[in-house]
């Protein structure tokens, strides 16, 4: 209870800062108190409702080309993936960290602020963000499974340490990419000259 009090003080702070930023046209500190402030409020207030929502929907996918191939199995409502190898077996379980509601949130913090984008744009760029982070995040958990099931259990810390975080931080810099840097090169305007000029 007390955590929620003090998160909406800090909602009140926040906004009101934010009010005075706006006003004063300091974009660059208006861009980065209000992204800071969104993912930390955004963690207080909506990450303990949709940590295992998400966790059982990463289950759900990355289990589907398992079960397709019959090599291993998931339990949706636990987010639990079991993985059982000609070597042993192991069960997975989707926690906080795994879901990936961290990067979904920092993505969403920063997406909220980001001016390139009409309000719209953002809302519509969010939610195919949102799509895209939660299949990469998946295709994360199907590759540590494919590891364990091929290479057995002692894979698993190569797979999740190392692999698994390249292919779902490698996604995820693609989606910053085409989300943040690219939009921002070519609506960037430099004297009379547009990069997304006809011309």
């Amino acid at each position: 209870m007390i955590k929620y009090v003090v998160g909406f003080i800090g909602l009140l702070i926040w906004l009101f800062v934010l009010h005075i930023l706006n006003k004063s046209k300091l974009n660059f500190w208006h861009f980065l108190v209000g992204s800071a402030g969104a993912f930390i409020l955004m963690l207080v207030f909506l990450q303990p409702f949709l940590t295992q929502p998400l966790a059982r929907i990463v289950a759900l996918l990355s289990s589907l080309p398992g079960k397709a191939a019959g090599i291993y199995s998931a339990h949706y409502k636990y987010g639990v993936i079991f993985v059982e190898s000609a070597v042993g077996a192991i069960s997975l379980r989707i926690d906080f960290e795994c879901s990936g509601i961290i990067e979904i949130i920092a993505y969403l913090s920063l997406l909220m602020f980001y001016r390139v984008y009409t309000v719209y744009e953002r809302v519509y760029v969010g939610v195919l963000g949102v799509i895209a982070m939660v299949l990469s995040n998946a295709l994360r958990i199907t590759v540590i499974c494919l590891m364990i099931y091929f290479g057995g259990i002692d894979t698993y810390y190569v797979a999740h340490t190392f692999v698994g975080r390249f292919v779902f931080y490698g996604l995820s810099v693609m989606i910053y990419f085409y989300v943040f840097t690219k939009p921002q090169i070519i609506k960037q305007k430099v004297g009379s000259f547009r990069y997304d000029s006809d011309k």
